[in-house]
């Protein structure tokens, strides 16, 4: 699709802004409405447009599938890690409060790394649905 330039100057622009909106999102997700899973689709988007402006085979080259298979497992794995935190510091399984020693500062940290894990996992998750279902 190089000789469509149009589409080679939008996705240009569009691309970076959604991912940059992707970011705000999830970074904004504890303050209100919002966080990983929104955030990771909007992420997974600007990869999908990337794919389907420029090709499955040039998007593999920039986001090789092993490594997002990689991201999806170390979302999980980050997502699990905070629930085990909590409960070596004796409470429940996703229990922020104990992850500080002020509680509010434990919601908000377990908050951003759980949301963290799932937005992770999400994008990962729709990027290689993209894969599956694209032809290459």
């Amino acid at each position: 699709m190089e000789h469509h330039l149009v589409l080679n100057v939008v996705a240009r622009i569009l691309i970076p802004l959604i991912m940059l909106f992707a970011l705000y999102v999830q970074f904004h997700g504890d303050y209100g409405p919002g966080g990983g899973f929104q955030a990771g689709v909007i992420f997974a988007a600007s990869f999908i447009l990337y794919g389907i402006i420029y090709g499955i085979e040039r998007l593999r080259k920039v986001v090789h599938p092993s490594f997002i298979r990689s991201l999806a497992a170390l979302g999980v794995l980050v997502y699990v890690s905070v629930g085990i935190i909590s409960i070596l510091n004796g409470g429940e399984f996703l229990n922020y409060n104990l992850l500080s020693e002020d509680p509010r500062t434990g919601q908000h940290i377990g908050i951003i790394f759980i949301e963290l894990g799932v937005g992770m996992t999400v994008a990962s998750t729709m990027i290689l649905l993209f894969y599956a279902f694209a032809r290459p």
